[in-house]
């Protein structure tokens, strides 16, 4: 089997969760779970039923995020893929919940920066076997590059 790619690049100021599920409960599930996770939160999320009429199953709270949703998650076409895209917060204010939601099997990536989602096809199905998330590492961190670290995170609300 060879092993193929999608890229999928996050709108500006959108941030993706991806990874694994099993069964149709999933759609309301998440939406509940990114409901209760943070106030304001905006998401769409897809995921791909692997049985019976085999169809993207979404939910989501902003109609733009929704479809970006349906069509990423059609166009991967992997069994059991689910992607979330959320707007007005970050993974790290909802993976804890989505995590916790009784489906979901793995996350492959909570990421603002482009991903490509790699995959094998065979004559069942697709299956995702992983993801790129971002560019490789260019160097390591110096006095000046942990300074606006710092800064960076104490801007954003993270730190005080």
């Amino acid at each position: 089997m060879d092993i193929k790619m999608i890229k999928i690049e996050p709108p500006e100021g959108v941030n993706m969760i991806c990874g694994q599920t099993h069964f149709i409960k999933t759609a309301e599930d998440l939406f509940e779970a990114l409901m209760n996770a943070s106030a304001g939160i905006k998401f769409g999320l897809a995921f791909c039923e692997a049985s019976g009429p085999c169809l993207v199953r979404y939910e989501g709270n902003d109609g733009e995020l929704t479809n970006l949703a349906k069509a990423t998650a059609y166009k991967i076409g992997a069994g059991h893929f689910f992607i979330v895209f959320i707007k007005d917060a970050f993974p790290i204010n909802v993976l804890d919940r989505v995590k916790a939601c009784p489906e979901i099997l793995n996350i492959f990536c909570a990421t603002a920066n482009p991903v490509e989602v790699l995959y094998v096809e065979s004559e069942q199905g697709r299956g995702v076997v992983g993801v790129i998330d971002g560019y490789s590492v260019k160097g390591i961190e110096d006095d000046k590059a942990k300074k606006e670290r710092h800064e960076f995170l104490r801007k954003i609300g993270y730190k005080l």
